[in-house]
């Protein structure tokens, strides 16, 4: 039987993960490690700003034993981006949140064909430095210039076959962010479509998609 170019290719890619992972060259941090930074950074992100530092301070602690690890850098990135926040100083600000892309920047350029596997948490780290890359520069003032490669990283977040692998939780976090996307931009069927999706994979971002279909409705 003949095997497909994109078999064979995926036969590869398994193989060199599975060889990097035994000669412990792709790092990932426990799971005790990484969830009391994560929880911090969750914090953060719903609007706790006590969280911002100390989840920041988390994920570079984390950095200093894996400074090659792309996902904890995006982290990294994303909760420094978040203390622009904390500060009436605009120099201050410009500096967080450039700070904050830069490692964004540097966590997206360490990924490779590897990164597919899973890093952290059951999800492929391809796709979660992906994510919270694009949720930080859809995120930031439009100055900043972010937005367009935002739009662009969501975008083959959604398109990626990895996508089904993911646990329910990410991937509802991915179409929570399609349809905010679609919404902004006025494109409401997307945005329904988006939310029935989170609906359908009972992800626990479910009882906020009705809340946002019932809005959508009215």
């Amino acid at each position: 039987m003949r095997t497909s170019l994109a078999t064979r290719r995926s036969l590869r890619i398994a193989v060199v993960t599975a060889a990097l992972f035994g000669a412990g060259l792709l790092h990932a941090a426990s799971q005790a490690q990484f969830d009391p930074a994560f929880q911090l950074f969750s914090q953060a992100s719903g609007g706790d700003e006590a969280a911002i530092d100390k989840a920041a301070d988390g994920f570079e602690a984390l950095l200093k034993a894996e400074p090659s690890n792309p996902v904890l850098m995006a982290y990294f990135g994303a909760a420094t981006s978040m203390k622009a926040t904390t500060t009436m100083l605009p120099w201050r600000k410009m500096s967080f949140a450039e700070d904050g892309m830069a490692a964004l920047d540097k966590a997206l350029a360490l990924l490779s064909p590897t990164h597919d596997a899973v890093v952290q948490h059951d999800t492929p780290g391809s796709l979660e430095v992906r994510l919270v890359a694009a949720n930080t520069f859809l995120a930031v003032p439009g100055f900043m210039n972010r937005g367009a490669r935002g739009a662009k990283l969501l975008g083959e977040v959604l398109a990626s076959p990895l996508l089904a692998t993911a646990p329910a939780g990410f991937q509802g976090s991915v179409w929570m962010l399609a349809a905010k996307q679609a919404v902004k931009n006025k494109r409401s069927d997307e945005a329904r479509n988006y939310l029935n999706q989170v609906i359908k994979a009972n992800a626990p971002q479910a009882p906020a998609a009705r809340e946002q279909l019932k809005a959508l409705a009215s």
